[in-house]
């Protein structure tokens, strides 16, 4: 038995003309997702409606949950656009949430986009409802805390649901260019690349690894991370830095407590140029401002230096607790939290600078002379692909 989806594109709906553009963009996303399952979908009257096999349904579940550009999607029940028709698929959906117990108090909420169809749809949802309480004399009206709510969307055909489950929203992928994401094993960065890709950016990450002085489990918590992510973008690519020979010459060359922002610009100045060979628009960072000594404004307009391309920090004016919440959201948040200590944590001065000079350390950022190291970083550059995973 098939199950038929209605999906809710939300913002797309809003783009003029080239809105057809934005809507193949989330087409695609959602056949590279479900690729090797049979299906169909189609797109008229600002809706998209998706035909499955019942076996395949957890999977399109999963998928339509993930991909950014949905606002909503529900299991449908079509049915042609007559009163009595919708009354008789309105009876089977109420004689379900009655046999499952989801609550006696529920409303219909009815949208009526075809306006030809003779009721209007405040009769609509009179009709239907009128009609659940005479079958099911137990059910309530309840306009503002039902326990259940059935869907009626009149469009080309009739569209009844009860199940009507919120999406990521945003647009789909690869509608907002391309971005390379500074992704540590903390928190903040990988919600800051999950950010990003809700509104439609394509995500790369690079991650800077210092062995012997930061172990696998670091790089495979990593690793874990960009997985998640491209359970959203529904691909990702990650550039491993070997970055310990870059941080052992700014440790021996330079001054102790400006050695964090230091190594941050060196992360900027090596993530630029990986980004400009990969044709990103953009870096993105997961800094929030005043988080730590390297996100102070001060700090963070030296680093910024180090970047030719515009750099991207969705997470500037979050505090840390809206952040925890956001990974734990998205799923991050456990991996995050593993004891693996990054190349930053392990390299950190006991007082770093949170005020600097610009042209100081503009000056002693020169007499590192770290080119032709951070050339042989980028030449070392280990790259690998995750993608989205089928249940």
């Amino acid at each position: 038995m098939g199950v038929l989806y209605l999906i809710k594109p939300g913002e797309l709906t809003l783009k003029g003309k080239n809105r057809k553009f934005f809507e193949d963009r989330l087409q695609a996303t959602i056949h590279r997702k479900l690729e090797g399952i049979p299906y169909k979908i189609t797109n008229r009257s600002g809706r998209m409606y998706l035909e499955v096999e019942e076996p395949f349904s957890t999977e399109v579940d999963r998928c339509l949950r993930t991909t950014p550009g949905i606002s909503g999607f529900a299991p449908t029940i079509g049915c042609e656009k007559e009163p009595t028709q919708l009354v008789q698929e309105a009876l089977a959906l109420g004689r379900r949430m009655v046999s499952q117990r989801r609550g006696k108090r529920f409303k219909v909420e009815a949208r009526r986009e075809d306006k030809t169809f003779p009721l209007t749809s405040y009769e609509i949802a009179c009709t239907l409802g009128a009609a659940l309480q005479k079958e099911f004399p137990e059910l309530i009206v309840d306009l503002y805390h039902p326990d259940w709510v059935l869907y009626v969307e009149i469009r080309d055909r009739g569209y009844l649901y009860v199940d009507n489950e919120r999406g990521l929203r945003g647009l789909p992928t690869g509608t907002s260019g391309r971005g390379l994401l500074l992704l540590s094993g903390g928190i903040d960065s990988p919600v800051a690349g999950f950010l990003m890709g809700v509104r439609g950016m394509v995500i790369e990450a690079v991650y800077f690894h210092s062995p012997p002085y930061t172990g696998e489990q670091a790089l495979k918590k990593v690793e874990s991370l960009s997985e998640c992510l491209a359970q959203v973008t529904g691909y990702l690519t990650l550039h491993v830095v070997p970055f310990a020979e870059v941080q052992v010459a700014i440790r021996d060359r330079g001054v102790l407590d400006e050695s964090t922002l230091m190594n941050r610009a060196a992360m900027m100045k090596i993530a630029s140029k990986i980004a400009r060979q990969r044709q990103a628009h953009c870096l993105i960072t997961g800094e929030s401002l005043g988080q730590v000594a390297s996100q102070t404004i001060e700090s963070i307009g030296f680093t910024n230096r180090f970047s030719d391309i515009p750099v991207l920090r969705p997470l500037i004016g979050m505090d840390k607790e809206w952040i925890m919440e956001k990974a734990r959201e998205i799923g991050t948040y456990e991996i995050s939290i593993l004891p693996y200590e990054d190349c930053c944590s392990l390299f950190s001065p006991p007082h770093p600078l949170t005020r600097p000079n610009p042209s100081i350390l503009q000056r002693h950022w020169e007499d590192l002379m770290l080119n032709d190291i951070l050339e042989r970083a980028i030449e070392r550059v280990d790259r690998r692909t995750f993608r989205y995973r089928k249940v």
